[in-house]
């Protein structure tokens, strides 16, 4: 089931809504329309829709300067929180990220400073008393203005502070990055994030502010993955995929019909197949593909015309969080592994997930074996 949908493409970049994101412009209306009626409603409605155009160009300033810098960027999509600006991969050089995040809250800081600009302008002619329109609040264009200009000044500064992995919080891991290296920045600054979450959630707890409160948790969750991407990446650096593909697959010859390979699905366990002409890999077919054709073709046909024929290529000697990060780019799961012109045998993203669960391990129990033997 889709849970976002797109709405526009803006520079090669796809803007998503997601289908929660109708509560906020809800709950704008209900607020607004409870003091001003159905006027209210509309005004509260259009405003928050105004609102979340400000935050387009934010995670659009993002998204921008890090294509500037060759990252790609798969979408934004917009939350009844925010907006999520999903990149390819991360910076990998801090100075990058530095840019990158103080982008966002640069795009609300122009905005912000733009609409002072224009109800300076309209308060010098006349047409605009900040002091009566702040007190009054009702619906109309001075309102928008200025309710705008503070929304602005807001998102700004809430974004740049040092909780990680928002804006301010990746920007001080790229300064301690530059110095401390990506791992420790990140734990730090993942340990600070974690740390204003849970001041925020209780501010927002005591005070009532459930919003607040719900954006803490997305904090306080997102510093917790990030730390656990970060450590991911270190133990998948320093393992070769030729350490970890099967070596012991079955193999599909061209022939094979697709009724076959049920059989293989349900005997081994196996999800993904390398369809070989001799030594030669001619595609891959996987599990997903399998149950598709069986859904809707009526005929058996062969495997030869459901595979995939340009699976992702790596070398034996890639470690396996650049494979990771290659599957992630092309958006697959399955990558065929080579040494040279040699087709060795197939690798996934679930295979990439189980060695990194089992190095864990192995590692947590070689230093608990260190510690009790300097303990002794």
């Amino acid at each position: 089931m889709r849970t976002s949908f797109r709405i526009a493409r803006i520079a090669g970049i796809d803007i998503n809504v997601h289908v929660t994101f109708g509560l906020i412009v809800l709950l704008g209306a209900m607020d607004w329309g409870s003091r001003f009626g159905a006027r209210g409603a509309l005004f509260g409605a259009l405003l928050v829709l105004v609102l979340f155009l400000c935050v387009v160009l934010h995670e659009l300033g993002h998204a921008l300067v890090a294509k500037a810098f060759g990252i790609g960027v798969r979408d934004i999509t917009l939350l009844p929180i925010g907006g999520v600006a999903r990149m390819e991969k991360n910076p990998e050089k801090p100075v990058h990220e530095l840019v990158i995040a103080a982008a966002g809250p640069l795009v609300n800081i122009l905005l912000a400073a733009g609409l002072l600009a224009v109800t300076g302008v309209a308060s010098s002619l006349g047409k605009l008393d900040p002091a009566t329109a702040l007190k009054s609040l009702t619906p109309g264009s001075e309102t928008a203005l200025l309710w705008l200009l503070f929304a602005n000044i807001l998102l700004a500064v809430f974004n740049l502070l040092p909780a990680f992995p928002m804006d301010g919080g990746r920007m001080l891991r790229a300064v301690l990055a530059m110095f401390l290296g990506f791992g420790p920045a990140t734990r730090v600054a993942s340990g600070v994030g974690q740390f204003l979450a849970v001041a925020m959630g209780l501010f927002g707890l005591l005070t009532g502010n459930f919003l607040l409160a719900l954006v803490a948790l997305f904090v306080f969750l997102g510093a917790s993955q990030e730390r656990a991407e970060e450590s991911a990446r270190v133990v998948l650096g320093t393992t070769r995929v030729g350490d970890a593909y099967n070596k012991n697959a079955i193999t599909l010859a061209p022939g094979t019909a697709i009724s076959q390979v049920v059989d293989h699905i349900l005997t081994s366990y196996q999800p993904d197949f390398a369809v070989m002409q001799g030594t030669n890999l001619l595609g891959v077919v996987s599990r997903d593909d399998i149950l598709k054709s069986l859904a809707t073709e009526l005929a058996d046909g062969y495997v030869t015309g459901i595979m995939n024929r340009e699976p992702v290529r790596v070398e034996a000697d890639m470690p396996l969080d650049d494979v990771r990060k290659h599957l992630t780019e092309r958006g697959q799961r399955v990558a065929a592994v080579y040494r040279g012109d040699a087709f060795l045998g197939l690798v996934s993203a679930e295979d990439i997930a189980e060695a990194l669960l089992v190095i864990s391990f192995s590692n947590a129990q070689e230093a608990r074996r260190n510690a009790a033997a300097r303990s002794a």
